[in-house]
């Protein structure tokens, strides 16, 4: 009786086939030459928010509370943080008793006031009893309005007892714990709107006529190869005394803003004219610890050659160092190293 192979010999001979097509399969390479791409000057930056305020305290006291935590979303007038009230409340219940007094002797010198013209139309006071009425209604009135703005400022002292978030948007960082002791201007908590973005560059002041000359400013994003241009640019024109550095705010457009956030880092580049470089494509760049190579077809076998890159272009990446024109390099660093190693172990 006829007997089939084995499942897992089927399988291994499937793999070998497989594994000898990719072997002699011939791998996409490019032929390294020069090109014609944008220089300039690029930096590191900086992804900030636009909105972004450090709430701080506004009255003395223990923080009886911490509402939120960092990265929590949080709405304009929310609560973040409760402070000790008790003095303020007091002060409220002082103040309010104070009005209470001052209307009560604002109603008496009104009703006296009221029976002296009476009594001086009919000739039984004097008119100098009739001026000391009025004066005393005028002092009761005056006493009452300044009860009034007593109560107002115990009612506003009393709404320092709470910190509120400015704006819609999240938290960034906390700064104070439960039980901390807040005073006037003491940082509480930093909240920021993950829109609109801009980034931040810290420019050294020699360059300063570079970047104001440069054709056009742009933007790298994230862990892309896409460059945007700023939607606005705001040169800072003092320099720092201590860095010597000027300053760079460049606002991030809408949609390009949606794949960044606030703290990132990123690179800007101060484009000036054009040049003349080799470039090679991203993917057939290796990258192992320290080295950093590219495979070069050698007759119909690959060799691995380490390279120094430049500045990363719409086309590739800059290759400085390690290349000549007319190199061809494989298109894919992977492909191109398991068909080294099978080569190298005479599969």
């Amino acid at each position: 009786m006829h007997k089939s192979a084995p499942v897992w010999a089927i399988g291994l001979l499937v793999a070998t086939l497989a594994g000898a097509a990719i072997a002699q399969a011939p791998l996409p390479t490019v032929k390294v030459g020069a090109r014609t791409v944008a220089t300039g000057t690029e930096m590191d930056g900086v992804v900030e928010a636009v909105r972004q305020a450090t709430v701080s305290a506004q009255a003395m006291g223990r923080v009886a509370s911490l509402n939120v935590k960092a990265g929590e979303r949080v709405r304009a007038g929310q609560v973040l943080a409760t402070i000790d009230d008790r003095e303020t409340q007091t002060g409220v219940a002082r103040s309010t008793a104070q009005v209470a007094q001052a209307e009560a002797e604002l109603a008496n010198a009104r009703a006296h006031l009221q029976r002296t013209r009476d009594l001086r139309q009919q000739g039984f006071v004097s008119q100098s009893a009739l001026d000391i009425a009025e004066a005393q209604f005028k002092a009761a009135e005056a006493a009452r309005a300044g009860a009034g703005a007593g109560a107002r400022q115990a009612r506003l002292a009393q709404s320092f007892t709470t910190v509120t978030a400015p704006f819609d948007g999240y938290v960034l960082e906390t700064l104070v714990h439960a039980g901390d002791l807040a005073m006037p201007g003491k940082p509480v908590a930093t909240v920021y709107a993950p829109q609109p973005l801009r980034v931040v560059v810290q420019m050294p002041a020699s360059m300063a006529a570079q970047a104001r000359t440069a054709q056009r400013v742009e933007i790298q994003v994230p862990g892309t190869a896409q460059w945007v241009a700023p939607s606005a640019l705001q040169p800072v024109s003092a320099a720092d005394p201590v860095s010597q550095t000027l300053t760079w705010k460049l606002d991030v457009p809408a949609n390009s803003a949606a794949q960044m956030m606030a703290g990132q880092q990123t690179r800007v580049r101060f484009v000036g004219g054009s040049a003349q470089r080799m470039l090679v494509p991203e993917t057939a760049i290796l990258r192992r610890g320290e080295l950093t190579a590219v495979y070069v077809r050698s007759g119909e076998a690959y060799a691995l050659k380490a390279v120094r890159l430049g500045s990363v272009h719409a086309g590739g990446v800059e290759v400085l160092a390690g290349l000549k024109a007319g190199d061809e390099v494989a298109v894919h660093a992977v492909q191109a190293g398991l068909s080294a190693a099978r080569a190298s172990s005479g599969q």
